[in-house]
């Protein structure tokens, strides 16, 4: 397609928005390269929903669509109990499922599968460095071979490591937004079904969750959320950030201190802070953002979503730009800023909603939301909230592999 046959972008993080890029790039005659920190796809994780006509048409246009209802969970449906394991609130699979839900880890495999005749992988390896030149962007690694691209975009989530290198300080955009959250998987010891959701004792200020998992019913995965202040911690040490999730529920009771027990085994433990991240401007000369990295917030911000359709609009307008990557870029962000902002706001909500702070904040949700009524008010708002009017439709016809 006209000058970008040749275009070389690399795209950092192989989670979601960048093998999405990655597809739609390809496919539109550019050559993606994938650098990952991790040594291979990152499997499991929480699920993550697609819900609205935006997300469901891009999806569509992608082509992923039959991969993904292959896969699909069918829906999270989620029951809060109390000290002495009353049931205060059950929320339906479709409030937490939207139109289809699954696993982060199948959502990453198919976009890696349906990306990957195209696109070059570095699992393994990070950035060291950015410096743009006249013709591009030369970058060091920490493994491989210094290289020169002609656009890099950083697709590696909230706490972006190409924001920090051509941005500047993750603190300069990323806010605290007062809860933490726990993620791993142990053995399903409870004999919890498989598509029943999860049960979560609330008190004030805490969550702590656990559900069946939907691939193999031997095996569980716990879901802890905290209020908390910013905390100082080592985001490689795992057994300290294992030492704050059990400081911050070894004063409780029903399953508790088993899952507790669990996570001192587990060998792995997704830990992270309920944050937000504003950048003013996405694109710095040939460097731009995308996701998370750009606008997103940890949890609630319809992150996945967003990601998805934000690949498809950045594709399709360098696309459209004929090598002008700076119009591109400015005409990228236009379109879809309004829309990631709107979606983040979710995430300003999440902690509050699923652990309030006091009694009466429990006792209010629970309340407000054994409404039905109320219940299909806020289904629909996400609907719009998750739409684009006017998408644009940008050539997407498959180039030969």
């Amino acid at each position: 397609m006209h000058d970008q046959e040749h275009k070389t972008v690399l795209i950092s993080g192989a989670s979601i928005a960048g093998p999405a890029l990655a597809l739609w790039l390809g496919r539109l005659g550019f050559t993606p390269t994938v650098v990952e920190l991790a040594p291979a796809l990152r499997e499991g994780g929480q699920a993550v929903d697609f819900r609205g006509d935006t997300h469901m048409t891009v999806l569509d246009r992608m082509g992923v669509l039959p991969d993904l209802r292959r896969v699909r969970t069918g829906g999270s449906p989620m029951t809060f109990i109390d000290e002495h394991g009353r049931q205060r609130l059950h929320l339906p699979a479709e409030f937490a499922g939207g139109d289809i839900e699954v696993l982060r880890g199948d959502l990453s495999r198919v976009l890696y599968e349906h990306s990957a005749p195209y696109t070059e992988y570095l699992f393994g390896d990070s950035l060291t460095s950015l410096t743009e030149t006249p013709t591009g962007v030369g970058v060091t690694f920490r493994h491989s071979a210094p290289r020169e691209f002609d656009l890099v975009i950083g697709a590696d989530g909230i706490h972006s490591h190409v924001r920090r290198l051509a941005f500047g300080p993750e603190a300069q955009y990323v806010s605290h937004l007062g809860y933490y959250a726990a993620t791993w998987r142990l053995p399903n010891y409870l004999g919890l079904e498989s598509g029943k959701g999860v049960t979560g004792l609330n008190t004030p200020g805490r969550l702590a969750a656990v559900g069946a998992d939907y691939r193999d019913p031997e095996q569980a995965g716990a879901f802890l959320l905290f209020a908390s202040p910013r905390l100082d911690y080592d985001r490689q040490d795992l057994e300290q950030q294992k030492s704050l999730v059990t400081r911050a529920f070894s004063d409780l009771g029903w399953e508790v201190p088993r899952l507790l027990d669990s996570l001192r085994a587990s060998p792995e433990l997704y830990f992270d802070s309920i944050s937000r991240s504003d950048v003013p401007a996405w694109s710095t000369g040939r460097i731009a953002l995308i996701g998370d990295a750009a606008c997103g917030a940890t949890i609630g911000g319809m992150g996945t979503g967003t990601a998805i359709v934000a690949a498809y609009v950045l594709a399709g307008e360098l696309a459209r730009a004929n090598g002008d990557h700076r119009a591109a870029f400015t005409r990228y962000e236009a379109l879809l800023r309004d829309y990631a902002q709107g979606c983040q706001k979710g995430g300003d909500r999440t902690g509050p909603f699923l652990a309030p702070r006091t009694r009466r904040g429990l006792r209010l949700r629970n309340g407000l939301l054994s409404r039905p009524l109320l219940l299909n008010w806020m289904l629909k708002e996400g609907q719009k909230v998750s739409s684009i009017p006017g998408l644009p439709d940008y050539a997407t016809s498959p180039r030969p592999v």
